[in-house]
């Protein structure tokens, strides 16, 4: 009976504790409370602010494309001086390196000048021959004309001779007559006395003859004088005329020479250099370009872009080159057609086979000056570059 009384009591001691109060220095976990929700104000604020910005570039957008024309299709360009040979030659020296500097008129390439030299002198030489063929023609001219002054002098000698033999002539007849008559009226004179009178006349009338065929002979010389200063003009005329076409051959033998040595056309950079000292040149190849330093835009605007635009409009000019600059500009000119049309191969809608595609026309852009001198070499043709201009 004890024992059993026993077990009971510590069956209760041990169940005591789980229904007596936690000690003091024991802590019970409670489950913690639910988060408080923070992210709907943020989400709405900042969904406020994408709206805000969405709407501001819009209004831009729209700003833009109402007051604005422009293209990203443009580009930098200059004036390209392709420097080419002009005669055959072999070069000699080459004065310049890749992308130096130049002015108009300093030499660049230098041709072997010595066949040309020797061109020149044999054409001095033909020069010199002609002019002595002509000095010679002219020699005969004034032979000839010295002996048609001769002649007429003679001519003139041979007629005055003619009418003093034709005085002689008709003394010797009235002479003859006379004595003639006397003899057959009385003879008052002899048979001797009128063939002297005779002869005397058959005498001048021989002088007479002589003196006439005389100035025949002059005549006839003076005509072949006349064709002698008629053959040696012409003579002298060719030989004039050979004069000029062999100083016209030194001329350009002389003009071949100066090619020899190619200068500068302007002023600029070189580029695209192909010679080299030793390369036998044929005329007409390009040895070298001179890129001029002031370059302007070319900007492809499309039709529907050009009603509003005109010459003297401002332009704003961004190059892709030179990120953070914005370069200003004036619109020079429009192109008379679009650059279709000057395609080397342009497209022929009369074929049947048409697609309507938006046409391009180029714009001339020409940069502000001071802002050109002040990026200097930093901008260079070719480069691309976005254009905006205000219409509106």
């Amino acid at each position: 009976m004890s024992t059993t009384s026993t077990s009971s009591a510590k069956t209760s001691a041990s169940a005591a504790p789980s229904s007596s109060p936690p000690l003091p220095h024991e802590h019970t976990r409670q489950p913690p409370p639910p988060p408080k929700s923070s992210s709907g104000p943020a989400r709405r604020i900042l969904l406020g602010l994408v709206v805000v910005a969405a709407l501001a570039w819009g209004a831009r957008f729209a700003y833009t494309v109402y007051c604005y024309e422009d293209t990203d299709d443009a580009y930098l360009a200059s004036h390209l001086h392709q420097v080419s040979a002009q005669i055959d030659g072999t070069v000699q020296a080459v004065r310049v390196r890749d992308n130096q500097s130049v002015r108009a008129g300093d030499p660049l390439v230098q041709l072997d000048p010595l066949e040309f030299q020797l061109m020149e002198r044999r054409a001095q030489a033909e020069v010199a021959q002609a002019q002595a063929d002509q000095a010679r023609a002219d020699a005969a001219s004034l032979q000839a004309s010295a002996q048609v002054s001769e002649a007429d002098a003679r001519a003139g000698q041979a007629r005055a001779q003619i009418g003093q033999a034709q005085a002689e002539m008709d003394l010797a007849r009235i002479n003859r007559d006379r004595t003639v008559q006397l003899f057959h009226n009385g003879g008052a004179v002899t048979q001797s006395e009128v063939d002297n009178a005779e002869s005397a006349y058959h005498v001048t009338q021989a002088a007479v003859e002589a003196a006439q065929a005389n100035r025949r002979a002059q005549e006839a010389s003076i005509a072949s004088s006349n064709a002698s200063i008629a053959a040696a003009k012409a003579q002298s005329a060719a030989a004039r005329a050979a004069v000029a076409a062999e100083e016209a051959a030194v001329n350009d033998a002389q003009r071949k020479l100066g090619y020899a040595q190619i200068l500068a056309p302007a002023d600029g950079r070189i580029g695209n250099k192909n010679v080299e000292p030793g390369n036998r040149e044929q005329a007409g190849q390009t040895l070298l370009v001179v890129v001029e330093p002031n370059p302007w835009v070319v900007a492809n605007f499309k039709e529907t872009q050009l009603a509003r635009l005109h010459a003297g409009m401002p332009a704003e000019i961004t190059i892709d080159a030179l990120p953070g600059h914005t370069l200003h500009g004036t619109i020079d000119s429009i192109a008379p057609a679009s650059g279709a049309q000057f395609a080397l191969l342009p497209a022929d809608n009369a074929t049947g086979n048409f697609t309507k595609v938006v046409q391009r026309v180029p714009v001339k852009i020409t940069l502000d000056a001071a802002e050109a001198k002040d990026l200097g070499e930093r901008i260079r043709p070719g480069l691309s570059a976005t254009v905006s201009v205000r219409v509106r």
